[in-house]
C-alpha cells in the first residue's frame, strides 16, 4: 500500500432466504464512477483490480485527496500531464490521467494499454 492507493479492511456478504425459501447471498454492491462523459460515450478505462485509488486535487502523492475510488472503477481520460513519478501495477511512471477538473490518479494505476500518452496533453 502506497500514497496513491489504501484498502479497504473486509467486507462480506449475507446469507438469507431469496423468493421460495432458496438459499441466496447478499453481496456488497460496488459502485461504478459514472460521469457525464462516461455517459455521453467518451472512452473509460479500468483502474488496477483489488485497488481503491485515490483522487487527487494535483498530479502528486502530496497533492490533497479529493476523494477515493471504490473498486472495479472505471474512469474517463480528459487529458494527461506530467507530474511525480509513481509506481504501480501497470508499471512507474510520471503520467498523470485527468478524471474531472481538478481530479488527478496517477496512469500507473489505470490500464490505459498503453506506456505513453491516450489523451491530449492537460492545459496550464
Amino acid at each position: 500500500m502506497d500514497a496513491t492507493t489504501i484498502q479497504d479492511e473486509g467486507a462480506a456478504g449475507a446469507v438469507g432466504t431469496a423468493n421460495g425459501g432458496e438459499p441466496a447471498t447478499a453481496v456488497a454492491a460496488t459502485p461504478v464512477v459514472t460521469t457525464l462523459a462516461a455517459q455521453a460515450g467518451r472512452a473509460t478505462y479500468p483502474v488496477a483490480p483489488g485497488q481503491r485509488v485515490k483522487v487527487r486535487r494535483t498530479p502528486s502523492t502530496s497533492g490533497q485527496v479529493v476523494r477515493v475510488l471504490p473498486y472495479d472503477a472505471r474512469v474517463p481520460v480528459r487529458c494527461q500531464r506530467r507530474g511525480e513519478q509513481v509506481s504501480g501495477p501497470y508499471g512507474t511512471t510520471d503520467i498523470w490521467d485527468s478524471i474531472a477538473p481538478g481530479e488527478y490518479v496517477s496512469d500507473a494505476y489505470v490500464r490505459t494499454g498503453s506506456d505513453g500518452f491516450v489523451a491530449p496533453h492537460c492545459e496550464g
